[in-house]
């Protein structure tokens, strides 16, 4: 692709619109604005064009006005409450010194495109200039009502810490390499950090590159409020109607749901049948007073789901070894003896929450720090000071549907 040829021929450098659902209202509630460049041989995508920074800036600024001016043109018939997103590398924005794009927006506010419907949806992984200048040109966007989406999240998550300061309204999240089951829990935890992410700053999650049901229902699950991607609809010259996939996201909301709802009723059963079997093997060998002798009873007795226990004060000191199991027997590992565990995520809250309803609790899935393995946690009182941490296998754990 030349660019000269794509800046002396702007009458066929043209808008595509996708259109991006809202979970709560099964929807279109927005559409990104992408640039396409009609040829002898069909329309290509203008995404290269715009990311190459061999391309003189001005010419990537002025190519990338007159596709939206063209977009808004079309878009001055919808509703008010459409929103519309616009990709702009963190470089290229800073480099517009004579704000043609705040102009450009401004320009059509009396013809029915409110700044407050653009979304501002920046790239700012590869910025090189000062941070602190592309978060004061962001708050002077949004003085107008521009809001600001942080893109290129999920492949690359080591500038949270950047994100997190620009306070983005919302977070952009590509599900690329989530494409099916087989790729690994850690890649989907990292996904879920950044839903506790955008909730704690308080932004939006968006979704995109949701190319299989599978992808749409990890959307669902956490935490995203936005879709977008080829499994729902792909880019079109024209928009939609906003309702043109109402009943198939209800659809497969209503599937989401039962499938979730089934899960939790099979973990607070277990939960419950693990209540049950712990507290009948406690009160039969109630007589072991000694923490070690105890937990090498019930290490036999559990030798099906456990690998590793221990007993804790409220405070989060452990009062007994390790009971272990390494190569099919356990062994008693006496160095654990007063660690504290408080430090870890939720351990002080669930210590409460057990005392208070005397019954015990199921962790979430997580991977064990020693063992590197996906494990889950039973934890229930001995006594009104000293509790039981269970760890159970990944074995035991993948043989239990709704537990892996």
């Amino acid at each position: 692709m030349d660019a000269l040829d794509i800046m002396t021929d702007l009458d066929n450098a043209i808008p595509f619109f996708q259109p991006i659902f809202s979970a709560d209202e099964h929807r279109a509630i927005a559409y990104e604005i992408l640039g396409r460049y009609r040829t002898p041989n069909g329309l290509i995508s203008l995404g290269p064009f715009f990311q190459d920074t061999e391309i003189p800036e001005e010419y990537r600024l002025e190519v990338d006005l007159a596709i939206l001016e063209k977009a808004f043109e079309q878009a001055v018939h919808l509703d008010g409450d459409i929103l519309f997103f616009i990709n702009r590398d963190a470089d290229l924005l800073m480099y517009d010194h004579e704000q043609k794009l705040l102009q450009l927006i401004l320009s059509f506010q009396e013809r029915g495109v409110s700044p407050d419907q653009v979304v501002l949806e920046v790239s700012e992984r590869n910025y090189d200039g000062k941070f602190e200048d592309l978060d004061h040109l962001l708050r002077y966007y949004r003085t107008y009502g521009i809001k600001v989406a942080i893109d290129k999240i999920g492949n690359d998550s080591s500038h949270l810490d950047r994100i997190s300061q620009l306070e983005p309204d919302i977070l952009k999240v590509s599900l690329q390499l989530l494409r099916s089951t087989a790729i690994g829990p850690a890649y989907q935890d990292v996904l879920f950090s950044l839903s506790l992410l955008a909730r704690k700053i308080g932004a939006a999650l968006l979704f995109e590159n949701i190319e299989t049901a599978f992808q749409l229902r990890f959307a669902w699950k956490n935490g995203g409020r936005y879709y977008q991607g080829h499994y729902l609809m792909e880019p079109a010259a024209n928009f939609v109607d906003s309702h043109i996939l109402k009943e198939k996201l209800k659809n497969e909301c209503h599937e989401f749901i039962l499938s979730e709802k089934k899960k939790l009723e099979t973990l607070f059963a277990l939960s419950e049948e693990f209540n049950t079997r712990i507290h009948e093997l406690l009160a039969k060998h109630k007589r072991l007073t000694d923490y070690s002798q105890l937990l090498q009873t019930l290490a036999i007795e559990t030798d099906d789901m456990a690998f590793r226990m221990y007993i804790c004060d409220e405070d989060g000191f452990q009062k007994s070894p390790n009971v272990f199991k390494s190569s099919q027997n356990w062994i008693i590992q006496p160095e654990y003896i007063e660690k504290n565990w408080s430090w870890r995520p939720y351990f002080l809250e669930n210590i409460i929450k057990m005392r208070k309803e005397r019954k015990g609790i199921l962790s979430d899935r997580y991977n064990d720090i020693e063992t590197g393995e996906t494990i889950r946690t039973f934890c229930l009182p001995v006594n009104s000071r000293h509790f039981l941490f269970i760890d159970l296998s990944s074995t035991y754990l993948y043989d239990r549907e709704g537990l892996f």
